[in-house]
Formats: C-alpha cells, sequence, structure tokens
C-alpha cells in the first residue's frame, strides 16, 4: 500500500497519476491476502513463535488443530476460493470470520465507483485488458472501450474495507434469489436522474458488495440452484450481471464457504470445483478442547465458582460421544462444542439458581444431561424418544467415568508435575485439605504451597476467590467426586 500519499490526500485529492509516481501496483484480492499471510508468518516466527502458533495467531477467534489452519492457509496462499465444512458446530463460522478479518482492509478506489474500481484498471491498459472497470467508471474515463482519462483526471480515495464494502455475508437458504446477489438496476432512480452513468442507479448486490474483498457464504449448500449458478459465474469469470442491465460489472473477491456434512450433495459439481474443499472437524487435542469450554460466558461474571475437575469432565463427556460416531442426523449437534460451552453454563445456571456459592456435582450431571438432551432435534414423537435414549443410555454409561477421569487430570497433573509423584507429598496435600474440610488450618507445607499456586493458575474461577475459598472450592470437589476414595493417576 502506498503510504506517501496521505500527506498529499490532506493537502489535494488524490489521483491515479499521485499512485503511478509513488510505484502504485495492482494486486488482486487473493494477490494481497497471500503477499499479508506471508508476512504476518515471518514476523510471528521472527518474534520466536513456532509454525503452529504463528498459524494460531492468524485465527486468534477460532480453536482448531494445527493440520486443519495448515490446509486452510495453503489455500489461501495459493489463490483459492474456499469451502469449510465439517460436523455442526466445529467453529466453521467463525474460522470464516476471522480469515474476513485478517484481510488487508486498506485499498485505493476511484472515487464515487460504486464497486470500489482500482484506479490502475481504469488508466492503465495492461491492467485493463484483464481487470476492466465498471461501466460506469468506463463511460467516464474510456473512448471506444480503451483507457483515455489522463491519470491526473482519475480522482482517487483510500478507503478501509467494511460491511457492503468489500465485505459481504450470505446466509444461505432456499429464498436467497439471484438478484439478492447481482444486485439491481434501479429503474425508477434511472428515470428520476435521466443519467445512465450515475452510481446512483446501481444497488448492488452482495457479489458486488464483496468486490476487492471477501464473500461469506454460511451454509452454501441451502442456496437454490439458481443462485449457485450465480455465485459460480463470478468465481469462473470475475463479473456479475446486475438484474435489469445489460452490462456486466467486476466482482473480484476472495470466497469463503461453509457447509455441514448433511448439506454438500445440494452444492453443484461445477461449483464445488471451484472451492478447495477445507475439512473442520472436532478438534482431537484435548487442550484445544478444554479451550473451546473455557469460551463459555458464565465463567467470566460473577456467580457461583466452577470448579476445574467439571469443566475437563464437561470436555472428556463430549469427546467420549464424538468417538461413538452416532451415525443419527437427528443427533448431528450433540457432539458439536456448542454442546460442551452449553454443559458449562446449564451445570452453573443451577448453582446459581439454588443459591450456592460453586457449582456442585449434582449442579454439573444436571447441566450435562440439559444440553445434551438439548441439541437433540424433534422430528417426530417416535423419532426424538429413540434419540433421547441413546443419549440416555451414553450419560448412564460415560457420566461417571468423565468426572473421574476429570478429577485424575486435575489431581495427576499437579501430582505429577509439581509433586514427582512422591506418594509422601501426595499424602501431606491430601491431609491439607481433609482439614480444610472440617474447617481446620492444616500445616502450610512447601508442597502445599506448590499446590495453591497451582490452584491458581488451573481454576476457572481463581480470578475471583480469594485464597480460603480457592482451598475450601478443591477440597469439596475432590471430596465430592473421589468420595473418600482414591482415584489412581494413570501410567
Amino acid at each position: 500500500m502506498v503510504q506517501k500519499g496521505d500527506s498529499m490526500a490532506r493537502e489535494r485529492k488524490l489521483t491515479a497519476a499521485d499512485l503511478i509516481d509513488e510505484g502504485y501496483s495492482y494486486r488482486t484480492p487473493q494477490e494481497a491476502l497471500r503477499n499479508h499471510i506471508i508476512t504476518l508468518i515471518e514476523r510471528y516466527e521472527g518474534e520466536g513463535m513456532n509454525h503452529s502458533e504463528a498459524l494460531s495467531k492468524l485465527f486468534p477467534n477460532t480453536i482448531l488443530d494445527t493440520e486443519v489452519l495448515q490446509e486452510l492457509v495453503s489455500a489461501l496462499i495459493s489463490g483459492s476460493h474456499v469451502l469449510l465444512f465439517g460436523p455442526s458446530g466445529t467453529g466453521k463460522t467463525t474460522l470464516a470470520k476471522d480469515v474476513w478479518n485478517l484481510f488487508p482492509k486498506e485499498i485505493y478506489a476511484v472515487e464515487e465507483c460504486p464497486v470500489q474500481d482500482d484506479p490502475l484498471s481504469v488508466v492503465d491498459p495492461e491492467v485493463s485488458r484483464t481487470h476492466p472497470p465498471c461501466p460506469i467508471c468506463q463511460s467516464r474515463y474510456w473512448e471506444n472501450g480503451q483507457p483515455a482519462a489522463e491519470p491526473e483526471r482519475v480522482p482517487v480515495v483510500r478507503k478501509y474495507l467494511k460491511e457492503g464494502y468489500g465485505f459481504a455475508r450470505v446466509q444461505g437458504s432456499s429464498e436467497v434469489f439471484p438478484d439478492h446477489l447481482t444486485g439491481v438496476i434501479n429503474i425508477h432512480k434511472l428515470e428520476e436522474l435521466g443519467d445512465p452513468t450515475s452510481p446512483l442507479i446501481l444497488e448492488p448486490g452482495k457479489l458486488l458488495q464483496a468486490n476487492r474483498g471477501v464473500l461469506l457464504v454460511d451454509e452454501v449448500g441451502k442456496l437454490p440452484l439458481g443462485t449457485q449458478n450465480v455465485l459460480l459465474q463470478a468465481l469462473q469469470e470475475g463479473i456479475v450481471t446486475p438484474a435489469k442491465s445489460r452490462e456486466t460489472f467486476p466482482a473480484k473477491f476472495v470466497a469463503i464457504t461453509t457447509s455441514n456434512l448433511r448439506d454438500l450433495d445440494n452444492i453443484t459439481e461445477p461449483l464445488n470445483d471451484r472451492l478447495s474443499n477445507v475439512y473442520v472437524e472436532w478438534s482431537r487435542e484435548h487442550s484445544n478442547n478444554l479451550k473451546i469450554a473455557y469460551l463459555s460466558e458464565v465463567l467470566r461474571i460473577k456467580g457461583p465458582a466452577y470448579p476445574r475437575i467439571y469443566l475437563e469432565a464437561a470436555v472428556y463427556l463430549l469427546e467420549n460421544w464424538r468417538e461413538l460416531g452416532v451415525d443419527v442426523p437427528e443427533l448431528s449437534e450433540v457432539g458439536s462444542n456448542r454442546t460442551m460451552m452449553d454443559i458449562v453454563s446449564r451445570g452453573w445456571a443451577y448453582a446459581q439458581m439454588e443459591g450456592r456459592w460453586r457449582v456442585e456435582l449434582k449442579d454439573f450431571r444436571r447441566g450435562a444431561r440439559d444440553a445434551l438432551y438439548g441439541r437433540i432435534r424433534a422430528r417426530g414423537g417416535d423419532s426424538f424418544l429413540r434419540n433421547e435414549e441413546i443419549v440416555s443410555t451414553f450419560l448412564k454409561e460415560n457420566l461417571k467415568e468423565a468426572i473421574e477421569e476429570g478429577y485424575r487430570t486435575w489431581w495427576c497433573s499437579f501430582h505429577t508435575e509439581r509433586l514427582g509423584s512422591s506418594p509422601a507429598l501426595e499424602m501431606e496435600v491430601k491431609e491439607f485439605l481433609r482439614s480444610a474440610l472440617k474447617g481446620k488450618g492444616g500445616e502450610r507445607t512447601p508442597a502445599v504451597e506448590r499446590f495453591l499456586q497451582y490452584l491458581k493458575r488451573v481454576e476457572p474461577s481463581a480470578s475471583m476467590l480469594d485464597e480460603e475459598s480457592l482451598i475450601r472450592l478443591a477440597a469439596e470437589t475432590s471430596e465430592e467426586v473421589s468420595r473418600g476414595e482414591n482415584i489412581p493417576c494413570k501410567g
């Protein structure tokens, strides 16, 4: 991007000649995004990040395994349009939004152009040959189908892309008709103005709004066939013909589309051929799933403390469900990331309603049941009851195990990392917790101090609790889960 033009723009109007003098070059949206990604990765790795950390930083609102991010970045750098597909609730839409957030926003455009034409497409014959401007700019600055205006006479504005101007989002449904994407020539406005070259007569559709930026199509398989064909033309040729118009307008953008598995067959084959398919699955890494559970809003507001043991248990429960691979359409949402966060929120809500200071085991159990049942899509009475039985059986067989695994992870991480798996030091800490349950202050040995530091680091509610409450949280929760029995560490 041109930087020296900033001071000139404040003194007088910027023109295409100024950009040419300063070495400005035309870039497609794909080229702009590619260069930006490569620059950022080099910067992050230069700051000491490894490759996985650098990729994650590109998409800060998305928690996915490195392999998925690598595949997406590879597609974007290659200049492809992308289809993100996978199970419901894996973060596809959030990832698509992160691509838009990543996209470089500053551009230079011809002043008053309704689709933000690049100035070089108006004045440079080489650029205009492959990237011609819109008919309105052609009528103003061209003669006989060729650039005719002096660069000094083409006013330029520096713009920052935003929704409707370089970014457009389409929510797939059967009611999204072709003119929603193409836009329309407003005949009434044309009659009123009497000027077919006025930018005011064009009402840009989503494809023209996205020109020079990003188009996000959520659930692309839900678009009608006619609408998919309009999108296909834009991806193939980079042009769009608005309704009631005889002329085409440029529509060059990076398209990021999403689809759940059940809608893939509804995407036309020619359109799918134009998209680089990236499978977005549920994370296989427990640490990533734990980060997703932490996104639950209740962990950041005043209310009942949420023990780390139950946060771990929520993650293990959903991971167990995913491993089952239940192939029932009505249950496709049960294993989603939203369900994982909902388990946390529901358990917290029960504790809040009943005035408890922390989430107890019974709150967690009820919250888990509600969250999983709440994701069953009702189709018919018998169907719902059958699916409810599947979920009920799963909870009976897996809930206790998930809670114990949550305890094991919580305790054994500390026992192994901080106590060196020492049985004697383990007894010191557990004796301290037993004393806390009785309302007595146990001996603050070095092992106990290490345990307190561990709690302050891992407990979700640590920042909202004083030290005494934090000890009480650990003591009460570990006691109600283990019931005084030893849950051994694995290995």
